[in-house]
């Protein structure tokens, strides 16, 4: 038996909705992919905890998108125990994602400190770390930046402190001698956390809005979910 009456309504955006959710699952693990691809380098010499975060964003994404399936096969069924399952899942997210939002932002200080000591630690170990080495070149170039706070901070490490060079990725111009005696008119000034910083604050705000719609969503999953559990409970005998 169908249901009837608003609940076909309610069926359907709850299909709809769940349709929604599947699309917001396929964006999380874009940003996710972006996220890693964007910051690879900037995340390896970091530390594990900063590196895990574009994952955690992938995996969030991936979740959901296949919870929103879930969902849709609950719905497009009438099954009672898929839609309830979904809608218990679905606030298990929801929550999680509340609390990862208040600690991103109670944490949000101590990202700055943790970036640098990974950068300031990748700079200790360059040249004896051949991956950390690559990383660190590859980022200062992506990023046409050098050291942690400025190129000044390559003069604490013994090894270009007593040849008074830093590394050839500082350069911004193509000589072979452009990391000897380094001036901001060879290599360039601005340190690799401050190019970091701009870059999350520049792309910030396309992540807050992607979570605020799928947050939005989200709860009016939950409350067409619930109306559908009991629309089918009502209109169902129990076998």
């Amino acid at each position: 038996m169908a249901v009837e009456g608003g609940m076909k309504c309610v069926k359907f955006l709850v299909f709809i909705f769940n349709f929604i959710f599947w699309v917001c699952g396929v964006a999380l693990i874009a940003i996710g992919i972006y996220a890693q691809t964007a910051l690879d380098k900037a995340l390896t010499v970091s530390s594990s905890s900063a590196s895990s975060t574009p994952v955690a964003i992938l995996v969030l994404g991936i979740i959901i998108f296949f919870i929103s399936f879930f969902g849709c096969c609950g719905a497009w069924k009438e099954s009672y125990c898929m839609v309830t399952t979904f809608a218990v899942l679905l606030s298990i997210i929801f929550l999680v994602e509340i609390a990862a939002a208040i600690a991103g932002y109670v944490f949000k200080d101590k990202v700055r400190s943790v970036l640098e000591e990974g950068l300031w630690d990748a700079m200790r170990k360059y040249g004896d770390d051949k991956p950390l080495t690559e990383a660190v070149d590859e980022l200062q170039r992506d990023f046409s930046c050098c050291g942690a706070n400025n190129y000044t901070d390559w003069f604490t490490i013994e090894r270009f402190k007593v040849n008074d060079t830093v590394p050839r990725s500082c350069c911004h111009i193509n000589t072979t001698s452009c990391n000897i005696h380094p001036s901001p008119a060879t290599i360039n000034e601005k340190g690799c956390l401050q190019s970091i910083e701009a870059w999350m604050k520049k792309n910030i705000l396309i992540v807050a809005a992607v979570a605020l719609g799928i947050a939005f969503f989200e709860i009016l999953g939950i409350i067409f979910a619930c109306c559908l559990m009991k629309g089918i409970r009502s209109g169902y005998e129990v076998m």
